[in-house]
């Protein structure tokens, strides 16, 4: 023996010092303590009656449990006895009466007729009734709910089959406001014979659990469904739908008036009088205690209402709506009180929205049909959801925030207005990326060169946000620059394509020792309203759509050279002949790719757009609008840039040119007849004596330090434009002469006597180029 319990000492009289360390059949005898030893080698259960000699050596007929237990110290055995079966004394009927009077479970006995025979005191308080009220009743009448018929249902059943069934209703106890849960237990009571008398009912309140249960799913269903956008409304609705009417009966959520407008959020939480906006609500009744407040409508809380002071305390609150609470709410908000009052509402949550730190707005919750009043329970429960709610709204926030910087970056780094030129009527378009993609790299330019000539631009950076938007700006910034020096096309891609390697050079990443890539494309095109001549080069952009006077669009047929940053690879200008009121349609992928069809789809539906035969030609900026319709959905997932010109030309009278003999007695000669050609075009009074001047600068410049030919051309467009071209390539470099230098003023005198001069380089060599308007003059 290795243990002996005290209940053993009282049986047989054996202490344990006594009985621990003899063997069990010198304690208990041979019979009892063999038989079992045996037993037990075959089997690892033994039970039943045996004879054990007491200390004082009678015996004593006792229950005897055997159970073998392996441990690591090798086999063992657990005996346990008890007194054999007597006839129930009274006293164990009276404990059992008792037991069954004062369990803590919920009991009733029921005949096969469901009439009730005994219910315990737990039955008689649930059903408000004495058991001598409650016999002969069956369930549905002891507890009248919906679901009481089920009770009865599954109480035959148990009858029929005489299995046993389990049970999960809902049922009201009287006097409480609340829904319980309960789980019933139904087991059939049989005779010694096997046949069914009746049915034993056991009900165990499982409300607590059932309602956190609830409350658990109302949290994960506020994870699954709240946030599923950035955009702030449509966060607040998800908020109310989650909450009513699963937790409330009406639901509000009020912002304050930052989020909105975009601002930063203020350092402090509000005190004082309040102003903020009804971004959403809802109600199970189509009833609203604020009247005709409506969602994006201004809401005041005076200082010192029960908003207010959540607000500036930061902690959530609940309201029983009595009489006295109505009139304190009235001394600081009558009106808003009297509303309530009115709605009849008699519970109320305030719970504020904060995030980060930061205040966002407040959550109104009211229950008006929902009996039960807010516990702590659904005080801990808004809170959560709100929370939820909370971090999602400044996520919205803050995208927002972020979204319309980086719109602004963008749309301030586009041409704000269109550039005075007269060689192009132009309409352009631009739809930044709707969603979550954000802004993108899509830009376009209009820029005015030399000659009356007019750059048009389109490109696309990779990518979007506001990264996106700064390269496109420096980008946009490097094409106007090398614009600016009246590059061709080709060579103008080519030293672009080098400003992309230095920007991706500039973009490594030292910690993640990675260099940040800068993909983009561009298409660069000149039109000369002089010769009706466009040159254009591509670096993996989608090529132009070109409509001729006859109606008829087509996508322009000219080689397409790599996108840019990828280095030491050519590309080539296409150059092609453009009729007056032709129109040439510069765009970007995002206006002819989208989810619901790919790029030559979208681009066949915008040559469909541009194609006019047999109708009346559009302008550029209903084509645009048409195109947009067509082509755009409210929410494309990227930015979108058209822009179309329709071309003119310079007629014959507004050009004139004059070859010039290599010889410095022929700039009196071209002074003359430029003079002769102003006089004609009424210009001779406004610009003659600059124009004069810059005429013989100019030529007398190219005889001294250039190469024959040299060719003089006057242009008269807006202003009066002169071009001196001679076949060298030495550019001319302006500098200030010194006291006693006999030249070196020429180019000077023109700088300081024209609106604007420069360079151009042809494959037969230069030419210099002035403008003169009368302002310049």
């Amino acid at each position: 023996m290795t243990h002996w319990s005290e209940s053993a000492r009282r049986m047989l009289g054996y202490d344990a010092v006594e009985a621990v360390g003899r063997t069990a059949v010198d304690v208990l005898g041979d019979h009892a303590a063999g038989e079992a030893r045996r037993a037990l080698e075959e089997r690892t259960r033994w039970l039943r009656t045996a004879l054990v000699r007491h200390r004082d050596g009678h015996l004593l007929n006792i229950w005897l449990l055997a159970r073998r237990l392996d441990g690591d110290g090798g086999a063992e055995w657990l005996m346990a006895e008890s007194p054999a079966p007597g006839p129930l004394a009274d006293e164990d009927r009276t404990l059992a009466e008792w037991g069954f009077a004062q369990s803590p479970h919920h009991i009733g006995l029921f005949d096969t007729e469901l009439r009730a025979m005994r219910v315990n005191t737990a039955l008689e308080r649930a059903a408000a009734l004495p058991e001598d009220r409650i016999r002969g009743m069956v369930p549905s009448e002891i507890v009248v709910s919906p679901q009481s018929p089920l009770v009865d249902q599954a109480m035959r059943e148990v009858i029929e089959t005489g299995e046993q069934r389990q049970v999960d209703t809902y049922a009201r106890v009287p006097g409480e406001s609340r829904e319980r849960a309960w789980s019933v237990a139904l087991a059939p009571l049989t005779n010694p014979e096997g046949v069914v008398c009746g049915v034993s009912l056991t009900a165990s309140d499982r409300t607590e659990h059932y309602w956190a249960r609830r409350r658990l799913m109302l949290v994960n269903e506020a994870g699954s469904r709240i946030g599923s956008t950035l955009d702030i409304t449509r966060t607040a609705e998800e908020l109310i739908e989650v909450a009513t009417p699963e937790l409330a009966d009406y639901a509000a959520v009020d912002l304050l008036s930052f989020i909105q407008r975009g601002d930063e959020p203020p350092a402090d939480s509000p005190t004082g009088p309040v102003t903020m906006r009804r971004a959403a609500m809802r109600s199970v009744d189509g009833e609203f205690p604020e009247g005709t407040l409506n969602p994006g409508d201004p809401t005041e809380y005076p200082m010192s209402s029960p908003v207010a002071e959540c607000l500036a305390l930061g902690r959530p609150a609940v309201y029983e709506i009595t009489a006295p609470t109505l009139t304190a709410w009235a001394e600081h908000d009558p009106e808003r009180a009297a509303r309530l009052r009115l709605y009849g509402a008699h519970s109320v949550m305030i719970v504020p929205m904060r995030a980060r730190g930061v205040t966002l707005g407040v959550a109104l919750f009211a229950r008006k049909q929902h009996p039960a009043p807010f516990e702590s329970d659904d005080l801990l429960l808004a809170e959560e959801i709100t929370a939820r709610a909370a971090v999602c709204i400044d996520n919205a926030r803050r995208y927002a925030r972020e979204r319309q910087t980086a719109v602004t970056l963008q749309r301030s780094l586009l041409p704000q207005t269109q550039p005075a030129q007269a060689a192009l009527q132009i309409a352009s378009r631009y739809l930044p990326a709707g969603g979550q993609a954000g802004v993108g790299g899509d830009w376009f330019d209009i820029i005015p060169l030399s000659g009356a000539r007019v750059g048009l631009v389109v490109g696309d950076v990779v990518g979007h946000g506001i990264q996106a938007a700064a390269t496109m700006g420096r980008l946009r910034s490097a094409v106007r620059t090398l614009a600016d020096i009246d590059l061709p096309p080709d060579e103008l891609l080519t030293h672009l394509d080098d400003v992309v390697i230095r920007l991706g050079a500039e973009a490594f990443d030292a910690d993640a020792e990675v260099v940040g890539d800068i993909g983009a494309t561009c298409l660069y095109a000149v039109y000369d309203p002089v010769v009706g001549r466009c040159s254009l080069a591509s670096a993996g952009h989608p090529l132009p759509a070109v409509v001729r006077p006859d109606g008829v669009a087509h996508t322009l047929d000219a080689p397409i050279g790599p996108p840019l940053g990828l280095g030491g690879l050519p590309f080539e200008t296409a150059e092609f002949d453009l009729p007056e009121g032709s129109l040439l349609a510069l765009y970007t992928d995002g206006l002819i790719e989208a989810r619901s069809h790919d790029m030559d789809e979208g681009r066949h539906t915008l040559l469909r757009v541009l194609d006019y035969p047999g109708r009346s030609i559009a302008s550029p900026d209903e084509l645009c609008d048409d195109a947009f319709a067509a082509l755009l959905p409210d929410r494309p997932d990227d930015d979108s840039v058209l822009l179309i010109a329709r071309t003119r030309r310079l007629k014959e009278g507004q050009v004139a040119s004059w070859e010039v003999p290599f010889d410095p007695a022929a700039v009196a000669r071209a002074r003359t007849d430029a003079v002769s050609r102003l006089t004609e075009w009424g210009l001779d009074d406004e610009l003659g004596f600059t124009a004069e001047l810059v005429v013989s600068e100019l030529i007398t410049n190219a005889i001294r330090y250039g190469q024959p030919p040299i060719h003089l051309r006057l242009i008269h467009e807006r202003a009066l434009i002169c071009e001196v071209s001679d076949a060298s390539y030495t550019s001319p470099r302006l500098r200030r002469a010194r006291v006693f230098d006999e030249g070196g003023r020429g180019l000077l005198l023109v700088a300081q006597l024209t609106q604007r001069w420069g360079t151009r380089y042809t494959p037969d060599g230069k030419t210099i180029w002035a403008d003169i308007s009368p302002m310049s003059g």
